[in-house]
């Protein structure tokens, strides 16, 4: 069963590798197949096609699982403390998932319904982040505003910077992804502060 799992996500990694490269279109399952190091009859007994093989890596690839539980088991209720671990774990995964993303935005067209089910961990995110705005304005740990729209900003803030580092064109060089994480995150809190 172990080497099963291995198999089926070297297939997945190895979808996203060459989509994110070439296209959809432009990938052959005997291709996605021969980079697993499996048959193409493994990969169609697995996943069926080549999009539920792609529907598959995004949902077992992307961020809303580590999320869940940095907001169940790491939060500290310290509000600097939490947005800078927030910030860094959603720039970790994002990073890691940029291929996923790539391919979201490029292949948009020959993928139909990609960019709904992308936009699944976001909004997730953005409910674990009111749900925190939330509760930290009832502990009186933070000014009460409106918690919705203090998430869909914090997302969009480093989002933004994501998308400005998603093909590393550096178009702000003088500013490291670390720098702006610590800045954007210490001007945010003080701006909540009780």
């Amino acid at each position: 069963m172990e080497q099963s799992l291995c198999n089926r996500d070297k297939m997945l990694l190895s979808a996203i590798d060459l989509i994110s490269e070439k296209g959809y279109k432009g990938v052959t399952t005997q291709e996605i197949a021969a980079a697993a190091g499996v048959s193409e009859k493994t990969l169609f007994r697995h996943f069926g096609s080549k999009r539920k093989l792609i529907d598959e890596a995004f949902e077992r690839f992307h961020y809303t699982g580590e999320m869940a539980n940095l907001f169940q088991e790491q939060i500290t209720w310290d509000l600097h403390a939490d947005l800078l671990l927030i910030a860094r774990k959603y720039h970790e995964t994002m990073n890691r998932n940029r291929k996923m993303i790539l391919i979201s935005i490029k292949d948009e067209a020959h993928l139909p319904g990609i960019r709904q089910q992308t936009q699944q961990h976001p909004l997730r995110l953005m409910e674990f982040l009111t749900q925190y705005f939330v509760a930290m304005a009832e502990k009186g740990k933070m000014a009460r505003t409106n918690p919705e729209i203090q998430a869909l900003s914090f997302l969009m803030m480093h989002f933004g910077a994501f998308l400005n580092e998603l093909e590393k064109d550096e178009n702000f060089p003088g500013v490291t992804l670390d720098a702006f994480i610590e800045e954007s995150v210490r001007i945010f809190a003080k701006a909540l502060a009780p």
